[in-house]
């Protein structure tokens, strides 16, 4: 089993400060990154860092984790939302969001063990921000008011920042409600910072598998470059328990938008026993538009994927229409191109047009 490991230290000592990183990295810092970078700030464990420094200023790490000047591009950003999936439309209840008939997110902290460039929730991941905050009683209560929901999906934020006493007090609570029989967690820390997977995590998520119906860690990942013997060994570790490991990979310009990469990612989650589960299409994030690509090449590049894995290892491919219409497929068999209207997930033809600029 794993030893006790510090990673709340680990957390603490990653780096916040765009000059400080730059010193580590030993780049220059133009005044234009500093300036993207006081707007939506920078998460970076030291361990990140060091296979960011190893791989260059023009990898893909370097891609996925550090500023680019093109996030306060003003072409891209005219097509941005600062809340693309419509978070704030189905938040019911304190940190809870119930979009889906059986399912409803759980958002209990703000906190990620690195901030994502690409992310969906980018311009919400704020303690400030009202899907964060607290009133535990009324999200039980709501809970109970709603039996139809059977499944809590741990979302942020990265839930995982959580303390293992804290993540065992809503396990416990959520127990009692006897219509909740799943329970998913949406993270990172596994691949960022496989130290969170400590001794106390494992024995509890193998407790907890044997009283929910189903216990489920997606994991985060877009690029086999992210993996190493570390986070490798503990996902392996976590292969090991009764939970469900999903993979949950976002589609990205620049980073994984080509079939051999997103093959020997799928094949590493095979590896690792990871099912892929989400291939996303980036969602329309303001400050993150530099990331999107056309519909019709996700298809393309989804189609290869056809071609060339078993069914089992490959992903679904969906879009999360903006304004809460939930997520929907983006594979359509009978046309590359796309029309400009996607199913919503109460059945309704929306229109959404996308933009020239990624035409």
């Amino acid at each position: 089993m794993l030893e006790k490991q510090n990673w709340k230290s680990k957390l603490a000592h990653s780096f916040k400060n765009i000059k400080d990183l730059y010193l580590y990295l030993g780049w220059p810092l133009s005044d234009n990154i500093n300036d993207v970078a006081s707007k939506y700030p920078i998460f970076i464990p030291l361990s990140l860092a060091t296979k960011i420094k190893e791989e260059g200023p023009e990898g893909i790490l370097a891609k996925e984790f550090l500023p680019s000047h093109l996030e306060s591009d003003r072409d891209f950003n005219s097509f941005g939302l600062i809340d693309p999936i419509g978070d704030k439309s189905y938040l019911k209840a304190p940190q809870l969001i119930h979009r889906y008939y059986s399912r409803a997110l759980f958002t209990p902290t703000s906190i990620c063990p690195v901030h994502c460039r690409y992310c969906f929730r980018k311009n919400e991941l704020s303690a400030t921000e009202d899907i964060f905050q607290n009133d535990f009683e009324k999200t039980l209560q709501y809970l109970k008011d709603h039996a139809e929901i059977s499944e809590v999906i741990f979302t942020g934020g990265d839930p995982l920042t959580l303390s293992n006493e804290k993540i065992e007090f809503y396990l416990n609570s959520f127990e009692k409600i006897k219509s909740i029989k799943h329970i998913r967690f949406h993270t990172r820390y596994p691949i960022i910072l496989p130290e969170r997977i400590d001794t106390g995590f494992i024995e509890m998520m193998s407790r907890f598998s044997e009283i929910f119906k189903t216990m489920s860690i997606a994991i985060h990942s877009n690029h086999l470059n992210e993996f190493d013997e570390s986070n490798s060994n503990v996902i392996k570790l976590l292969a090991t328990t009764n939970v469900q490991l999903l993979g949950q990979t976002v589609l990205i310009r620049g980073i994984n938008d080509s079939e051999n990469a997103l093959i020997e990612l799928f094949e590493k989650f095979i590896e690792l026993k990871i099912r892929p589960y989400y291939l996303h299409h980036p969602d329309r994030v303001h400050g993150a538009m530099h990331f999107y690509l056309p519909i019709a090449r996700g298809r393309l590049i989804y189609q290869g994927l056809r071609q060339k894995l078993p069914g089992w290892a490959i992903p679904q491919y969906v879009i999360d229409i903006p304004e809460g219409h939930g997520k929907t497929p983006a594979y359509n068999p009978e046309d590359y191109q796309y029309s400009g209207k996607l199913i919503s997930k109460d059945g309704r033809i929306v229109d959404l047009k996308e933009p020239d600029l990624f035409v």
